[in-house]
């Protein structure tokens, strides 16, 4: 078994969309022209969006934010994922999928990168969104305090 944690992606025009918002890829493969696989090393943290329609419009939207969990260590299945990740944020519906994905912007726009933002931080937003609350938006002065918190841990 590999310390990479896969994920499927796929792109089938106006049907099926499975993306990665952020991340870092450490290996990619390329399965057909619809299909990719992405790698993530362990302790990885990662964005995994899922969109479905039908005829009928939207059947599925949904968001994962994930840490890729090393050979052995427990996880939670995800479909597309492989083995599974450690969930910080599990969403579905497209207006929270969409609150979490202006959230993901507004972490950008400050300069910072997803992937590095604390975990707890994913599971605050989730618990909020998950009760129709605000969550606290992510400040420069929280991923200070978050990058201070790692540095001492070590």
């Amino acid at each position: 078994m590999s310390d990479l944690t896969e994920v499927e992606v796929l792109w089938l025009e106006k049907r099926i969309e499975n993306r990665v918002r952020f991340g870092r890829i450490v290996k990619e493969r390329k399965l057909d022209r619809h299909r990719r696989i992405l790698s993530f090393a362990a302790g990885g943290i990662f964005a995994f969006v899922r969109w479905t329609s039908n005829d009928f419009g939207t059947v599925i939207s949904r968001i994962d934010i994930l840490r890729a969990v090393a050979a052995g260590q427990r996880c939670s299945t995800v479909p597309y994922v492989t083995p599974g990740g450690e969930i910080l944020l599990r969403l579905s519906g497209w207006p929270k999928v969409e609150r979490v994905l202006q959230m993901i912007d507004a972490i950008d726009a400050l300069g910072i990168d997803p992937a590095d933002v604390a975990p707890d931080h994913w599971h605050h937003v989730h618990n909020r969104l998950s009760v129709n609350e605000n969550p606290r938006p992510y400040t420069k002065g929280r991923h200070q305090a978050w990058l201070h918190r790692q540095r001492v841990m070590r």
